[in-house]
């Protein structure tokens, strides 16, 4: 590969970061071309971008960038790939399902992630990765708080309006 091109390769990566505000780098080491299309086509159902890249690229793409990402260098080691998303938990809940389907597998491995302004490295992390909740999971929460004393208001209603009909039957027999 000429300079000129691995440039661009290195620039292309960049703008893809950049692109996405949460980043999960993953080794899909030992996948076979099954598994690896499966997981593709789930990436491709929730928005989320699967880049195989190589180390040394990635390593340059990183410093390229305002964001200080060096934190996550020490992990870009053996096969590397980036799960790059929209939503700050969509890809460890991926991985998660992806793990459990029938013949649970080990595969993709976390090595490290970019959420919520907070970097997590190592496997570890995944679960804690997977509760946290999303944009739209966060406003579902709030909306359901609000209506809450609403919901309580109109049932009490309901209630009261009941028990007076009961009354005016009972009253009338």
């Amino acid at each position: 590969m000429r300079k000129e091109e691995r440039g661009k390769l290195i620039e292309s990566i960049g703008e893809n970061i950049k692109e996405y505000p949460y980043l999960y780098v993953v080794d899909l080491e030992g996948l076979n071309a099954k598994d690896t299309a499966n997981l593709r086509r789930m990436c491709f159902k929730r928005e989320i971008k699967l880049l195989v890249v190589k180390n040394a690229f990635l390593k340059k793409a990183i410093e390229s960038l305002d964001m200080d990402y060096s934190v996550m260098i020490p992990t870009f080691k053996g096969q590397t790939s980036l799960m790059l998303s929209k939503v700050n938990n969509a890809p460890a809940k991926l991985i998660k399902e992806f793990r459990n389907q029938k013949d649970k597998k080990e595969k993709p491995l976390l090595k490290s992630a970019y959420v919520e302004e907070e970097f997590y490295i190592g496997e570890e992390h995944l679960n804690e990765l997977v509760a946290i909740k999303s944009k739209n999971e966060l406003i579902a929460d709030v909306i359901s708080a609000l209506l809450s004393p609403v919901r309580n208001i109109v049932s009490g209603l309901t209630n009261e309006e009941r028990q007076d009909k009961q009354q005016e039957t009972a009253s009338a027999e």
